[in-house]
């Protein structure tokens, strides 16, 4: 979707999709936002509680299992095990999702992780299939203004066509690209607290035979699972990067996350937004 800044500004119900790696300020966003009539939609709060809700409560189930007075609970229904994913709490589906490497190490073994890798791109691309279904409940079952789409850091990786064209119709393609600055500090954080991280699949080969090589490892699972997720890392940001870029350039517009630092309520986003589609038109 390409709009003026006016255009923008006289879009009764606006609806806009956020693009970017995790950590730029997505969420932090859509939660401002949502206390000022916006609907906030987060494609992993969706994915985790719509489309993997199961797999994930029977992978916890399975290692409650494994002790003894949990299992005979289990069994005789004295017990049940529920998810509690909120927006600001997805640890269930990282959880769940995982990092390749050692089982003794909280590792998962290479056919596992890929098996989960591509239920999360199943569910990842069903979720943001579902955006204009939500824009329309947002206004009229929820009685919002306003939609914001809280993309995945992944989207870039879905390689799906359909899918941006679905969002770029039904909503503005904001991306927020981090600058040079903030991009160590996200490298920064990621080392200091690796999480699970979804990869394409050709990605992910590539890398591990370069890190494989690099460490004169025979296989994956004599991988330290922390260790990985840290040394990949940086080299998946900037893989991404330039796929965010394909996908603002050809869909939506970019601002960077210096822009959103001081945005501090809804006037101050719009002002942002029509200053950037009127630079750019």
């Amino acid at each position: 979707m390409k709009l003026t800044g006016k255009q923008f500004i006289d879009w009764d119900k606006k609806a806009v999709t956020l693009l970017g790696m995790s950590g730029v300020g997505k969420t932090r966003l859509a939660c401002l936002l949502r206390k000022q009539n916006w609907f906030h939609y987060s494609c992993d709060y969706r994915i985790g509680t719509r489309y993997m809700d199961e797999v994930i409560l029977d992978n916890i189930k399975l290692s409650a299992m494994e002790v003894p007075i949990l299992r005979e609970l289990l069994l005789s229904d004295s017990i049940h095990i529920v998810n509690n994913i909120t927006v600001d709490n997805l640890k269930p589906l990282s959880t769940y999702l995982g990092k390749l490497g050692n089982p003794e190490l909280g590792g998962i073994g290479m056919r596992e992780f890929k098996n989960r890798q591509n239920l999360h791109r199943d569910a990842e691309i069903a979720a943001m299939n579902d955006v204009p279904r939500f824009i329309s409940k947002a206004h009229d079952v929820y009685g919002y203004d306003h939609f914001i789409n809280d993309a995945s850091g992944s989207l870039c990786e879905l390689e799906d066509d359909d899918v941006l064209s679905t969002l770029s119709k039904h909503s503005l393609i904001i991306y927020i690209q981090a600058t040079a600055e903030d991009e160590k500090l996200l490298i920064q954080r990621a080392e200091a607290d690796p999480k699970p991280l979804y990869y394409r699949e050709e990605f992910l080969d590539e890398k591990l035979a370069e890190y494989m090589e690099y460490k004169s490892l025979e296989y994956a699972a004599q991988l330290i699972p922390d260790d990985f997720v840290r040394w990949v890392f940086p080299r998946l940001f900037y893989e991404r990067i330039p796929r965010y870029e394909e996908i603002a350039g050809e869909y939506g517009y970019t601002i960077s996350t210096t822009d959103i630092q001081s945005i501090q309520s809804d006037h101050d986003f719009l002002d942002v937004i029509v200053k950037t589609l009127d630079n750019e038109t």
